[in-house]
């Protein structure tokens, strides 16, 4: 039959070119082109394009229309960026790509996913996500679904079952045949859905600059074509010097390099964790990193090195140990392991039994046990000692715990004359216990001091004994080690909400139970992280803010994570955090240097209108100060070391630290311009005055996000100075920034000597509204 040949590589080609390849467009990313076209074609460089149109037929002078050269600048850095971390992220997505054992001209070989192909006849064993829709042909598999359902059981799967795309293999073993494959399977229809809803794919961050844009780019239009009608109608200034004026105003309200700048340094961090060897799967991630404040960790793979050694087998009351390796050779060395304690128990019990197992019991990691049955010989299982005693448990207590407090994971094997059953429980027949042991990485003490010192908690979740997880921990030197609970005992939502805040280690936890404990984490106000390399961690990988996987373990969990640790080496989590908060601090400090610009624009704008004044700036005028302040600076800025854990919420954040150089900005250019007035000086004094108020205030809010200075942000400093100070000297008469009334002398020196004081009276008044509203917000939780 051919699906136990599997298709000839004719038959492949064949759906290859008849587009029935697994590649779906939700998991290939955007391409190349469509990089391209998305910085190109925005709504503000249709804006912009508009604006300089209306210069050039007016005919105003092409110097105000440099704020093209910034547009194309900014547009070419965002497409280099973006494309040097597709194509790294790219090359380093294959290298992780799952393999899946497929059956082709009657060879199994391993196959990329994303080659598979319609009816191709493919093998699937514990941890394997199941890639594309498929039917089982042979074999049996217990499958978790909730991925895609939500409901955490595991499903039984018998040959002609229907096994759908991204639910994952928990236990057993099975060969099945691809019925639907690509933008056809289950998982990609579900994704597709989701990514109808965009707010579903993006940060709080960038939902933030989504909905600051599209506030601005609202108001764009009917402010400026007030403003055009009031310079043109009103004041009868002119076509050419009304369309200035507005231009102008518009282009410093545009923040047009704020969604670049983020983009670039989002792109920047996930080239930089790729040359690191981590794989970015979702970018979002980089902010949630930015803001963790719980990191949530497994035992084994992560505390511990992945491989599990069984180092002793200790019979209990008598038991001969020829029998017991006659047992334990039958389930576990005639087999290919279902996962890590299976493999190192196989690897001390190798070879060929005369024992005639009749059924398997694959590992249930709900009830934690595998085992069989056995002609003539009774029911065996092997699994965790109080789960297989029950109530009978104290007979062993005193014997667990003494190997468990050690640091051993400890397993008993134990015979009974049934199976046993919920209903009806059974007193088995203790018969050993085996010693399994994971050496603690050289990294982690390390690596669980730099959380310590970052103010970042660390729990340990994990299946085993919590005794025995509570001394590991405490020897990898996590705070609060011995602060452990059993998550058995843990039955309502409120026991477990209580205990995610009061311990550190919880042991017996079950992958249901992990869940509920993100879940609880996450509702008391953390940023939670969580680290896995196995099945039982996906579906917390899946709840946390951030899921982190070991290349080294499941399939699943590496597809389901965010980040994939290529070298699965827990030590290179510091980096990884730290790249996080790097980025989302410095964008914020770049932020809020965008929005004194955008904040002040807008409202001089509309003072403008209500006043009847003309607005006093030049295009050309607001495009240097815009590049020498903000854009050139910002650009740096966002590059620079910035470990601190980012607080607050991103939008009003930036708008805080923004607000008092805007409101210094419009008070003094207010004043001055009145000045202008009352002394009749000319239209060009006024706005070459305004605009060194602009480059002052601009230094000081630069200064201002630069503290603590080091010697590459003074050298930032002193060059945008410099080439400021150059604007207004050596340059001022091309760039039209002269001084024609000596009076005009005056006001400039009264503007430059009150601007400093309005900043930092306005600091002052924003830093005691933010000590009172803190006292407010203690006060209120109080009560």
């Amino acid at each position: 039959m051919e699906e136990y040949h599997g298709l000839s590589q004719s038959q492949v080609l064949q759906r290859q070119q008849a587009g029935q390849s697994n590649i779906t467009t939700a998991k290939s990313g955007k391409t190349e082109k469509q990089i391209i076209l998305e910085h190109c074609l925005t709504y503000f460089n249709l804006v912009f394009a508009v604006l300089a149109v209306i210069l050039l037929l007016c005919g105003s002078s092409i110097k105000n229309m440099t704020f093209l050269v910034i547009v194309l600048i900014n547009t070419v850095i965002g497409i280099v960026q973006q494309l040097r971390a597709k194509r790294a992220v790219d090359k380093l997505t294959l290298v992780t790509a799952q393999q899946v054992q497929t059956l082709r001209d009657g060879q199994w070989t391993p196959v990329r996913s994303d080659l598979l192909v319609l009816d191709d006849v493919v093998r699937f064993g514990p941890g394997d996500q199941i890639c594309a829709d498929a039917v089982v042909l042979r074999g049996s598999v217990q499958v978790n679904e909730s991925l895609l359902t939500g409901e955490a059981d595991a499903v039984e799967k018998q040959p002609g079952s229907q096994l759908l795309s991204g639910s994952f293999v928990v236990s057993g073993r099975g060969v099945a045949q691809l019925t639907q494959v690509g933008d056809n399977a289950f998982a990609a229809k579900l994704a597709r859905e989701a990514k109808a809803d965009p707010r579903a794919a993006k940060s709080e961050m960038m939902r933030a600059l989504d909905k600051l844009i599209w506030v601005m780019g609202m108001i764009l239009i009917p402010v400026g074509l007030m403003l055009f009608y009031q310079e043109f109608k009103i004041l009868q200034l002119g076509v050419q010097t009304s369309a200035e004026a507005t231009v102008a105003a518009l282009v410093g309200m545009i923040p047009e390099g704020l969604y670049l700048l983020t983009s670039v340094a989002m792109a920047v961090s996930a080239l930089k964790l790729t040359k690191a060897q981590v794989l970015v799967q979702d970018m979002n991630c980089i902010e949630a990193l930015a803001r963790v404040d719980v990191l949530c960790v497994d035992k084994t793979g992560t505390i511990t090195e992945p491989a599990m050694i069984a180092e002793h087998v200790l019979p209990l009351d008598g038991c001969d140990y020829d029998y017991l390796e006659q047992l334990l050779t039958a389930l576990y060395g005639s087999r290919e392991p279902d996962n890590d304690t299976a493999r190192a128990i196989s690897e001390l019990f190798c070879g060929q039994s005369t024992w005639n197992c009749t059924a398997y019991i694959p590992f249930d990691s709900k009830y934690k046990y595998s085992g069989g049955v056995f002609e003539d010989r009774g029911s065996f299982l092997v699994g965790a000692p109080e789960i297989l005693m029950g109530q009978y448990f104290e007979e062993l207590q005193s014997t667990v715990t003494q190997w468990s407090s050690k640091g051993y994971r400890v397993l008993l094997v134990a015979r009974y004359d049934r199976l046993p059953q919920p209903d009806r429980p059974e007193k088995p027949q203790p018969l050993a216990l085996i010693l399994l042991t994971n050496r603690i990485r050289q990294t982690a003490p390390e690596t669980f001091g730099f959380f310590k010192q970052q103010g970042v908690t660390v729990k340990v979740i994990s299946g085993d004994n919590p005794v025995t997880v509570s001394e590991v921990a405490n020897r990898a030197g996590i705070p609060d080690a011995e602060a452990f609970v059993d998550a058995g005992t843990l039955q309502t939502p409120e026991q477990i909400s209580h205990a995610a805040a009061e311990y550190t280690v919880f042991g017996r936890v079950t992958p249901e139970i992990k869940k509920q404990l993100i879940f609880a984490l996450k509702q008391q106000g953390h940023t939670v992280a969580m680290t896995g390399d196995g099945v039982n961690d996906v579906l917390a990988m899946r709840q946390a803010d951030c899921g982190v996987a070991m290349a080294s373990g499941a399939r699943a969990a590496s597809q389901v994570a965010q980040l994939v640790l290529t070298q699965s080496d827990f030590a290179a989590m510091p980096q990884i955090v730290n790249e996080g908060r790097r980025v989302i601090n410095n964008i914020q400090r770049a932020a809020s240097l965008f929005l004194v610009k955008n904040i002040f624009s807008l409202c001089l704008a509309l003072v403008c209108l209500f006043t009847g004044w003309a607005y006093p700036f030049m295009p050309f005028h607001l495009s240097v100060i815009s590049a020498l302040t903000i854009g050139v600076p910002g650009f740096f800025l966002a590059m620079e070391p910035n470990y601190e854990r980012v607080r607050g919420k991103f939008l009003p954040t930036v708008l805080r630290q923004a607000l008092p150089g805007g409101l210094t900005d419009l008070i003094v250019v207010l004043i001055t311009h009145v000045m202008m007035i009352s002394f009749q000086l000319p239209m060009g004094d006024s706005a070459t005055v305004c605009t060194a108020v602009l480059a002052l205030v601009g230094l000081m809010v630069l200064y201002k996000v630069s503290v603590p200075f080091d010697l590459f942000r003074k050298l930032i400093w002193g060059a945008m100075a410099i080439a400021l100070l150059g604007s207004f000297t050596l340059l001022g008469a091309p760039f039209e920034l002269t001084i024609s009334d000596s009076r005009s002398y005056l006001v400039l020196l009264s503007a430059l000597i009150m601007a400093p004081t309005v900043f930092y009276a306005l600091q002052r008044l924003f830093e005691q509204w933010d000590r009172l509203w803190s006292f407010l917000k203690s006060k209120l939780k109080k009560k």
